[in-house]
């Protein structure tokens, strides 16, 4: 597969979208910012409703949150950091999480829900903390660019 033939392609196709340069950063935006959260059926179905519900495009929204998959090989690193950072804000008082070595979970407690709440909610938060910055970001510069040209 010809990953840089594939990115000109779809890099090609959100340029020609028809729709307002702040309607198509606005999807790109929505689209970056569920990349970030650890919601993996979810992502795409989220910025699409999310697009919609803006009024933003949903082909930029959808593209952007695909192309966040790219960096699956990163993404254990990143949903880490995410998890660190949500779990020191949920943490009274503030405190690192326990380092990986440290933890003894069996498959078992991996079925739990308990497992989800304790892991998930960090998780969760910790996604919206950095997801959300890296979205405006993204939204600052596509508007800038839009400009420019």
């Amino acid at each position: 597969m010809d990953i840089r033939g594939w990115l000109q392609r779809h890099s090609l196709r959100l340029l020609a979208i028809l729709d307002t340069p702040n309607a198509i950063a606005g999807g790109a935006a929505i689209g970056i910012f569920f990349g970030f959260s650890p919601l993996f059926g979810l992502k795409t179905l989220l910025s699409i409703f999310f697009a919609w519900l803006m009024r933003c495009n949903i082909l930029a929204a959808v593209i952007a949150v695909t192309l966040h998959d790219i960096a699956i090989p990163f993404m254990p690193v990143l949903y880490r950091w995410e998890y660190k950072v949500g779990y020191w804000l949920l943490s009274n008082p503030h405190e690192w999480p326990p380092s990986l070595k440290q933890l003894h979970w069996d498959a078992q407690t991996w079925w739990s829900w308990t497992t989800f709440l304790t892991v998930g909610k960090p998780l969760l938060l910790g996604s919206l903390l950095i997801g959300a910055p890296v979205a405006l970001l993204a939204l600052c510069l596509e508007m800038l660019s839009s400009l420019w040209s």
